[in-house]
């Protein structure tokens, strides 16, 4: 391998780590991150967010890990997949990657190339991260140094839809640098490579992928309020309406995760900052953004009804990761709903097998429940389609509540008749 050039890395979350375990069983790849403890993990052979196994991890023998940003001098080609989120206010936050950026400057080398992967507006990697990269190697874009963008398409806890079965769109700051990076991914994706005219085309279809998905999201989640006014079962609606063959299968639920709720609001502020304020985009978002207050206030409205003092009530929720079968918590929506909850004097105790209790209090200041007794709780919310949650049944989760108690269904996991409530 001595004439094949050293990759590197730059981020081994989720998205990172799978891209330097593929390469690196057929390149010299260093991955890279910050966080020593991550690094430590990796070098131990373990992965805590699970998208690579142990052997996955064995088999990639050319991959080795340091938190030394000196070491990332020995690569030619780099890859950053740094995070892209939201700051409070809901404005697209560039720090991790312009952060990335500067730390790649100080190596940057004539010839080298940087693909970057992370999820931005159109125009964010040549019109933000370049000039970055510019001032501090003191070299000349396109002329010392190329770039290319290859948004990622990975899907947390997806053991089907992996890395290398996703088609892979690429695209480079020229034709030769185009021709570069597409081959490059061309080497570890079966699925193929689709080469996009330019970085920008490139950065708009990552970005509205999501932003479709959401809207569709939104669309079904306005259906699910208008219908459960009228008495319908959403479910129902959706089963029938999906006999004909171009309905779309989109179902009601929160909008969490890394993508899908927050891709939207990078293309929004691109559209606001040309002057043009975006309405069925950022209608669709509030609708989503809503939903952990509507659950939240359909559960308490159940309560009543059944004559449960709410004020002191305690309430369970299985499940707070983003999705199932998935320990990512990031960005969950069921947060929403046990903060909502909250606010009406409920006590909320929080069960998800998936995720890290340290985790969970870092980022949310939660610390689920390691165990649940059984006739303990008013109120049940099953918020995540987890392998478990699904094995316990109706009558394995009914058993956590009180003589009399209320089962919301998030997830149509139970049969209609054998939850008190569905979305």
């Amino acid at each position: 391998m001595d004439n094949i050039p050293t990759l590197a890395v730059i981020g081994l979350g989720y998205v990172g780590l799978p891209l330097a375990v593929e390469f690196g069983k057929k390149r010299p790849v260093i991955g890279f991150d910050i966080n020593h403890t991550r690094i430590d993990e990796l070098c131990g052979g373990e992965d805590h967010t699970l998208e690579t196994s142990s052997q996955e991890l064995a088999d990639a023998r050319h991959l080795r890990f340091t938190a030394d940003p000196a070491d990332l001098a020995e690569a030619s080609i780099y890859i950053v997949t740094v995070p892209t989120p939201i700051d409070a206010s809901k404005r697209p936050d560039l720090t991790p990657l312009i952060k990335a950026s500067e730390l790649l400057s100080g190596v940057l080398k004539k010839g080298d190339l940087v693909i970057y992967e992370s999820t931005v507006y159109p125009g964010a990697t040549e019109e933000d991260c370049v000039p970055v990269l510019e001032q501090i190697s003191g070299l000349t874009f396109n002329k010392d140094f190329f770039v290319g963008y290859s948004p990622e398409r990975i899907n947390p806890g997806d053991k089907a839809h992996r890395l290398t079965t996703i088609r892979k769109v690429t695209a480079g700051s020229t034709p030769e640098a185009a021709q570069i990076v597409d081959s490059l991914y061309a080497s570890i994706i079966e699925a193929g490579t689709y080469q996009a005219e330019s970085i920008r085309v490139a950065e708009a279809a990552k970005v509205i992928e999501n932003t479709q998905r959401d809207l569709n999201i939104a669309l079904v989640n306005e259906l699910a309020i208008i219908f459960n006014r009228m008495g319908i079962d959403t479910e129902a609606v959706l089963k029938a309406a999906g006999t004909k063959w171009n309905f779309l299968p989109f179902r009601p639920g929160l909008v969490g995760g890394h993508c899908i709720g927050v891709d939207p609001y990078y293309l929004t502020h691109k559209a606001e900052a040309l002057g043009y304020h975006p309405q069925v985009i950022l209608a669709g978002r509030r609708i989503n953004d809503g939903m952990g207050s509507y659950v939240a206030a359909q559960m308490v409205k159940a309560m009543l009804k059944r004559r449960i003092q709410v004020d002191g009530a305690r309430v369970l929720v299985l499940g707070l990761a983003f999705k199932e079968n998935c320990p990512d918590l990031r960005n969950t929506k069921v947060i929403d709903v046990v903060t909502e909850l909250k606010e009406y004097g409920i006590y909320v105790d929080v069960y998800d097998p998936w995720v890290n209790g340290e985790e969970a209090a870092r980022e949310y200041e939660l610390r689920p429940v390691r165990q649940v007794s059984q006739g303990t709780y008013d109120g049940i919310i099953l918020a995540v389609a987890h392998q478990e949650f699904i094995k316990l049944g109706a009558e394995g989760i009914r058993a956590f509540g009180r003589s009399e108690n209320v089962l919301y269904d998030l997830k149509y996991i139970l049969p209609a008749d054998m939850s008190d409530l569905r979305l």
